[in-house]
Parts: C-alpha cells; sequence; structure tokens
C-alpha cells in the first residue's frame, strides 16, 4: 500500500480582538466551544490533521492576538500562509470596517495567501433587526468582492459553517470542486465561495 502524502498547510486568522478567532480555531481542532472570552496575548497555535482519500493536511493554525502592540507579530501569522482567515463579529461593524486595515497589512506580507473573510456570531447576528442584516451582509459581500475571497457566516456556538472554512481552504489550494451548495440569500448564514479565491486567476 502506498503511504499517503502528507500536505503541510499553514493558516493565519487574523482580526479585532472578541471577534472569536480563538473561538473558531479550538471549534474546529477540538470540537469544543468555551463562551468565556480569553485574550490572546501574542499568538495562539494549533494543529489539526485531516484525512483524504489519497493524501493527509496537517494544517497548522495560527491565530493572531487582535490587539494594536501584537501588529509587529503579523509577519510570523502570514509570511509563509497558505490562506489568511479574515474575522469579522457580525454584531460589531466596526470590526467588519478594520478588515481594511488588516488585509492591506496581511497582503502586503504574503501577496500568494488565499483569503477567506468570515463573519462570526451568526447566532447572535439572527436577534438583529432585519435592517442591519441585510447592510451588515451588503457591506461584507463587497469586500468579499473587493478582497477576491470567500465570504462565510458562522457561529461556533451553534456550529454553523466552521468546518466548511477549511474545506474551502483545502479545494483553494488544490484546485478542486467543493460540491456544497452556495447560501446567498440575506438572513441565512451566507456562503459564497465558487467565484472568489481561486488561485488560476491570481
Amino acid at each position: 500500500m502506498i503511504p499517503k502524502t502528507t500536505f503541510n498547510l499553514k493558516v493565519g486568522l487574523v482580526g479585532n480582538a472578541q471577534v472569536g478567532k480563538t473561538t473558531l480555531m479550538c471549534k474546529y481542532v477540538n470540537s469544543s466551544f468555551d463562551d468565556e472570552y480569553i485574550q490572546t496575548l501574542g499568538i495562539h497555535h494549533l494543529q489539526k490533521k485531516e484525512t483524504l482519500k489519497y493524501s493527509n493536511i496537517l494544517f497548522t493554525l495560527n491565530d493572531l492576538g487582535g490587539q494594536r502592540e501584537f501588529i509587529n507579530m503579523l509577519p510570523i501569522v502570514s509570511e509563509g500562509a497558505v490562506a489568511v482567515i479574515y474575522l469579522f463579529d457580525l454584531t460589531d461593524p466596526e470590526s467588519l470596517n478594520s478588515i481594511k486595515d488588516w488585509y492591506a497589512q496581511a497582503k502586503g506580507l504574503n501577496q500568494k495567501a488565499i483569503s477567506i473573510l468570515v463573519g462570526t456570531k451568526y447566532d447572535l447576528f439572527l436577534d438583529m433587526d432585519p435592517e442591519y442584516q441585510t447592510n451588515v451582509s451588503q457591506v461584507a459581500t463587497l469586500y468579499s468582492e473587493a478582497m477576491d475571497a470567500p465570504l462565510v457566516f458562522s457561529s461556533t456556538a451553534a456550529s454553523i459553517n466552521v468546518k466548511i472554512i477549511f474545506k474551502i481552504i483545502v479545494a483553494k489550494a488544490f484546485g478542486l470542486d467543493l460540491s456544497v451548495p452556495e447560501i446567498t440569500q440575506i438572513g441565512d448564514p451566507l456562503l459564497i465561495y465558487k467565484s472568489l479565491g481561486n488561485l488560476s486567476k491570481k
């Protein structure tokens, strides 16, 4: 039996403090959710191995603390990463606005990395009024198009659109097709990825 090849994929997670970077990473790696906020000081590092049909994927995930004093550590997270996940809190418009700065700085360090835009706390977002939901969804969609980044609305608390983020990264990194249907209806957990972040276009 031919041994499977293992591909090492480094992934960075960036965004403002308290948007849910560490929570998402722990949910994906450990299948656990802790709603108690623990501030990341510097960089939080976890690994997860995924077994595919013909190969293995070893994800090395690096979550950068969102406080500005840690910005000097951004090169550690961004350089050499196959993908950078930009996270914002769907209930906090300022965290979405800050994505512009995070994107400019991280992209400046790694032009080739696949960008993924993730809106967190979708379960709480559902409690916001419809006008707010529409506005945030439209702005996030515009950002994702400008960044050429798949857009995912997720909830670690409700286990919505967590694993799919990393399936998209694998698909984009290796030029594979995903059969997961897109979700484009405002109010639903948006999942828009097919035409965005394709390496063949870069």
